[in-house]
């Protein structure tokens, strides 16, 4: 009990109240006039010039009921309670002074925990001094206290209605962050690694084999040409204002462009079975971008290596991709990898599949990625 009371004394206001608006000067005007043309038609109202008076006086307090809850609640239960001890609990209240709850809600809704103890008890001390000088009676408080709770009730479930969209919205855009990483290291890191790939065979044979650097050199030019590419599709995608998916648009039907031999005599063998017919398009860019990313990987690390297989095969629940290599991979661990098999694994989870990676038991290094047709998100 203790811990709650405290988790409520510090909580914090919510960020970024709105400041007044148009609506709340419509409101403002609406109930001035309201509580003048309440004042004439209700002959029986004590004190009827007091109580008009004071409802007008008060209108001002909902201009900054958002900004300054407490103040504004404070002022308000302050003025109405200072007429009542001074009038000895004749003075009437006219019936618009029932915008009173607006100032109830709204310290609930935008102020701090001790702000919203603080107006509780400030309140309950009002409520208590209209029974003490007899302005209400017993009854007529319970009502009272009921609207009361009411208005707080509604206020702090907006509040945590609000925060709980927060939540949502940060979660989406730490998604979003989590995904546009995952495009940029699959796309321009790829082919910033082609390139120092073929710049560094490009230097070792340059000497004894010149015509292979200006091949090199070729290749280097048009990886760079593709890295722009996608780039520029990705910047198209983030300046969109509609809602898209950030993936650029590979799939299963890209993935004979890994196929291959370069220069330093390694084989990149692509083999495609099953059904790969109307997959989602989440799946086979997931399955190209995983695949991509242990290609990569394989030019990478993979010492003394030949050959890169890579196979996809599908039957009617799942799709399955394995990568392997026949290179050594002495020293590392599969445990160890950075933002690649990161962004492989996050992949495969996010439609609910797996994705495992790691060292052969002779030689060599497996990725395998198995993922649902469906492409069932969890």
């Amino acid at each position: 009990m203790h811990g709650l009371m405290r988790s409520v004394w510090n909580e914090p206001p919510p960020p970024d109240p709105p400041a007044r608006v148009g609506r709340d000067w419509a409101l403002a005007g609406v109930l001035v006039p309201v509580a003048v043309l309440e004042g004439f038609l209700r002959p029986d109202l004590p004190w009827w010039v007091l109580a008009v008076a004071v409802t007008v006086a008060l209108v001002p307090t909902l201009l900054w009921r958002r900004t300054r809850p407490l103040p504004m609640l404070a002022i308000a239960f302050g003025v109405t309670s200072v007429v009542a001890l001074l009038t000895g609990g004749d003075a009437g209240e006219t019936y618009t002074l029932a915008y009173l709850l607006l100032l109830v809600y709204a310290l609930f809704r935008w102020g701090s925990g001790r702000a919203a103890v603080t107006g509780l008890a400030l309140m309950l001390v009002s409520l208590g001094l209209s029974i003490a000088v007899g302005r209400i009676g017993p009854a007529d408080a319970v009502g009272a206290g009921a609207v009361m709770v009411a208005a707080i009730a509604l206020g702090t479930a907006f509040r945590y209605r609000a925060r709980a969209r927060q939540r949502e919205l940060d979660q989406v855009k730490l998604l979003e962050r989590e995904q546009l990483a995952r495009d940029l290291h699959d796309t321009v890191a790829h082919h910033v690694s082609a390139m120092a790939i073929r710049a560094q065979a490009g230097l070792a044979t340059a000497a004894s084999r010149p015509d292979s650097a200006i091949e090199a050199l070729r290749v280097i030019e048009a990886e760079a040409a593709r890295a722009l590419t996608e780039m520029n599709a990705m910047v198209r995608v983030l300046r969109r204002n509609e809602p898209v998916d950030l993936a650029p648009g590979r799939g299963i039907g890209d993935l004979p462009r890994l196929a291959g031999r370069d220069p330093s005599g390694l084989t990149v063998d692509v083999e495609l079975s099953g059904d790969l017919d109307d997959l989602p398009p989440s799946v086979a860019a997931a399955i190209y971008r995983v695949a991509q990313e242990s290609v990569t990987n394989a030019r990478r690390h993979a010492r003394h290596a030949t050959r890169i297989e890579v196979r996809v095969s599908a039957d009617d629940t799942s799709v399955r991709l394995r990568v392997s290599d026949d290179g050594d991979h002495a020293g590392r661990q599969s445990g160890s990898s950075g933002y690649g098999l990161i962004g492989m694994i996050e992949r495969a989870v996010l439609l609910g599949g797996t994705c495992v990676a790691g060292p052969d038991p002779d030689r060599g290094w497996t990725v395998t990625a198995v993922l649902p047709r469906a492409g069932t998100a969890t």
